[in-house]
């Protein structure tokens, strides 16, 4: 019994050294940090595995189609109050659009132009490239939304106010809105670029890049339709 006493206690001896073992690796990993969990450092947190990414890639586009129902249905009430009341009043009196309005577009058109240059050299790995064309295009959604504010002013400028007739209302209660709507556009911009110069677009933030650039093809087609509202029937 005393010599089968003694070879179990001898299987156990290498029982302390295991321990230390442990130990060291424990601490080992709190100094250096264990390995990083699979997928990390993605766009929105958890899960950003491949299965994570086509997920939250689907969400991203899901909540744009239900944004941009939302305008259509917006612009469509206003489209429909614009023409029942043009119809109906004999106090329409056309308002001949001001003459910053040509440049603006231009300004508007060439923007979403690059942006989409801009996207297309990201897909082809060029980030530089990418960094200028899309810092370009922000600068010109910049510069549309002031050739806005001149369009106003030129209005104020003529004597046309808000109230001064139908046609004039519509004008700046369309333009406004869609000026409300393209600062929403103009800030997403701003936010894709921050991100590209901290260098930090990983392909979750690539998602983002395409949800701003349809939002932003989608706000010129909206801004073609009124000039051609405002053409046709202002």
């Amino acid at each position: 019994m005393g010599h089968r006493d003694e070879s179990r206690c001898g299987r156990l001896k290498p029982a302390p050294h295991y321990t230390r073992s442990m130990a060291t690796q424990a601490t080992t990993d709190i100094w250096k940090g264990g390995d990083p969990p699979p997928g990390g450092g993605g766009f929105g947190g958890g899960n950003n595995g491949p299965g994570g990414r086509g997920v939250s890639r689907r969400a991203s586009f899901t909540g744009l189609m239900v944004l941009l129902a939302a305008v259509v249905m917006f612009f469509a009430a206003l489209t429909s109050a614009f023409i029942v009341r043009r119809g109906l009043s004999n106090d329409w009196v056309s308002t001949q659009l001001p003459s910053v309005i040509w440049f603006s577009t231009t300004v508007l058109l060439a923007s979403s132009i690059v942006l989409e240059f801009a996207r297309r050299a990201l897909k082809a790995g060029q980030r530089e490239t990418f960094n200028r064309l899309w810092i370009a295009g922000s600068t010109l959604g910049v510069l549309f939304l002031i050739g806005q504010y001149m369009a106003w002013v030129q209005l104020k400028a003529q004597g046309i106010y808000l109230a001064t007739n139908p046609s004039s209302s519509f004008f700046y209660v369309l333009t406004a809105a869609h000026a409300v709507h393209l600062i929403g556009g103009v800030l997403a911009l701003l936010y894709v670029t921050v991100q590209a110069l901290r260098l930090r677009l990983g392909p979750g933030k690539r998602t983002a890049i395409d949800v701003c650039a349809m939002y932003w093809h989608f706000l010129d087609g909206l801004w073609i339709y009124l000039l051609v509202l405002f053409l046709v029937w202002g």
